[in-house]
């Protein structure tokens, strides 16, 4: 019995998408969850047992305090796979192909740098400096165990935002020739967000106007 032969894909054959690597701040999805949930108690408290306007301007407050909340904590998140870098901001959403990218730095925060001088901040992966320190210490104490012959447990060689970010400038590194990571930058506003917490802030003036 014989097995057909694998041919190789034809040269114009779409090549397959390969997959997001998603980094995101695990700190500041568990502040914004619990943000949400006393913005949700409160609010919903003061509709039910509130009088006269409180009503009114608690539901406006929500409106205009749930997007912003959400849009600093929760949205946040940077995609990356071998064509392009997404960066998901709090207003913004910002497409990088590799072969727009020059550089991606770190500082105290940290930041992709395009071809033109172009700065944007990687809200999803922000610079912790208790997160360093308290990894330098770790391996410190590990390097004076082992010099007195003890097995210390192993301590991570990188705080996990300079590892996200180290990550992403390998790919940065090994992609910016590639045919499908090449174009323009592109960056499109967050009108889902912008728009509610502005209709929220219309209604909470006005109300605090008319008062």
């Amino acid at each position: 019995m014989t097995t057909p032969d694998h041919q190789p894909p034809p040269p114009d054959a779409p090549r397959p998408e390969s997959r997001d690597r998603i980094y995101r701040s695990p700190a500041g999805l568990a502040g914004g969850v619990l943000l949400l949930a006393i913005i949700g108690w409160l609010g919903i408290d003061a509709l039910v047992s509130a009088h006269g306007r409180t009503p009114w301007l608690t539901l406006a407050a929500m409106i205009l305090l749930v997007p912003l909340v959400s849009a600093f904590t929760l949205r946040p998140a940077v995609y990356a796979n071998e064509d392009r870098l997404r960066v998901r901001n709090p207003f913004r959403v910002i497409v990088l192909p590799w072969s727009a990218i020059a550089s991606l730095r770190s500082g105290y925060s940290n930041e992709v740098v395009t071809t033109d001088g172009t700065k944007y901040q990687l809200w999803a992966i922000p610079v912790s400096l208790r997160s360093r320190k308290r990894v330098a210490r770790r391996q410190a104490r590990g390097a004076a165990a082992g010099a007195r012959g003890r097995v210390a447990p192993a301590a991570p060689a990188r705080a996990q935002a300079d590892q996200a970010m180290d990550d992403l400038r390998e790919l940065a590194a090994a992609h910016p020739a590639a045919e499908g990571a090449q174009g323009a930058v592109s960056v499109r506003w967050a009108y889902e967000v912008m728009g509610p917490a502005l209709a929220g802030a219309v209604v909470l003036a006005i109300l605090l106007a008319v008062g």
